[in-house]
């Protein structure tokens, strides 16, 4: 079996009683999330996982029962990864989430940075709903008064950024710089680098829905947080999940809820993500178990129960031989 080219990284040490309390519970999460070796110290073109949560994080506005409001243990940013070229110093986000303030902050502790500014080489945009857009406010002027971030978006997405506020504002007073990205049509970055568009379908109320595919020299990850459903995908022609699954090292993909039901009083029906469920049946037909344990399941909402280290849930997405993304876990894409 080909050994796990990503490694797991926590920032948040938990709490003594919360230990004996779970112990067994974080064993499994650790389990779950832990590679089979670790990354060695001269990678130098790498992934990082920033935020593995739904577009409003964990905990929720307005879901005062979260325990993650009482245990910030618990508590997960909006997904997001970036690429990082440690012999440069460049970095790449993908999406701009409401918390990245947060995670720009992650990533100057990560590299230890000294660079003026945020120090972003290019942001790239999957889609126009909140979780993956609404942190470029915080490049304006009334806060980090970036000057030319280079902004890669799908057509609409970037007609989106420009005719409306407070985001055409930004492009009017150079904080960022939209460039276009096609359907299938790879950009090459430095460092050897290449990021790779393609749509899926989703609730395109304001613009295109992409994942991406991004590769370096070595190894290469899949970035495709949000789609409605895999067999609409392959009849709109795509190229189909499990095909895109066997090009890379690392599949992290839409695992928003679990199961139907998560919803009180929603007909679920009515928000179209496939289930995490659903997936690991349609993979456990469809993929060897190699292939399989690239699965990096991501976007998880705040009703979700894989949320939980010990959670039936999780012991299920473990027993099946899938993964769950974890906040600060990365992925070698280039030795140097």
């Amino acid at each position: 079996m080909k050994p796990s080219r990503f490694k797991a990284f926590s920032s948040r040490a938990p709490k003594a009683w919360l230990v004996i309390a779970v112990c067994a519970g974080v064993s499994l999460w650790l389990l779950l999330h832990m590679p089979a070796r670790a990354e060695p110290a001269d990678c130098r073109l790498e992934l990082k996982v920033l935020g593995i949560a739904q577009d409003a994080g964990m905990p929720q506005i307005g879901h005062p029962e979260d325990p993650a409001w009482a245990d910030p243990s618990l508590a997960r940013l909006a997904t997001s990864v970036a690429v990082v070229d440690h012999a440069t110093g460049a970095r790449w986000l993908f999406d701009a989430t409401p918390d990245i303030k947060a995670q720009i902050q992650r990533l100057d502790a990560w590299m230890d940075r000294d660079r003026p500014g945020l120090g972003l080489d290019g942001v790239f945009l999957t889609h126009a709903h909140i979780g993956h857009y609404a942190g470029l406010m915080m490049l304006g002027r009334e806060a980090a008064g970036a000057r030319g971030t280079p902004i890669y978006a799908m057509p609409r997405m970037g007609d989106f950024l420009r005719d409306n506020g407070p985001w055409g504002q930004l492009a009017a007073l150079n904080n960022i710089d939209i460039r276009g990205l096609a359907d299938g049509r790879s950009v090459d970055l430095d460092g050897g680098l290449t990021v790779t568009p393609f749509t899926v379908p989703h609730r395109d109320e304001y613009s295109e829905t992409v994942g991406f595919v991004i590769r370096g020299g070595d190894a290469a990850a899949l970035f495709l947080p949000d789609i409605d459903d895999w067999d609409r995908w392959e009849a709109a022609g795509g190229p189909g999940i499990e095909a895109m699954i066997r090009q890379v090292d690392a599949a992290y993909i839409d695992a928003t809820f679990f199961a139907d039901g998560e919803l009180r009083g929603v007909d679920m029906a009515t928000v179209p993500h496939p289930r995490i469920r659903d997936s690991m049946d349609r993979f456990e037909a469809r993929l060897t178990p190699e292939e399989r344990s690239r699965v990096r399941f991501i976007h998880l909402n705040h009703s979700n129960p894989a949320r939980y280290p010990d959670s039936p849930e999780t012991r299920e997405v473990s027993r099946r031989g899938f993964g769950l993304a974890s906040e600060g876990e990365t992925l070698c894409l280039d030795r140097g």
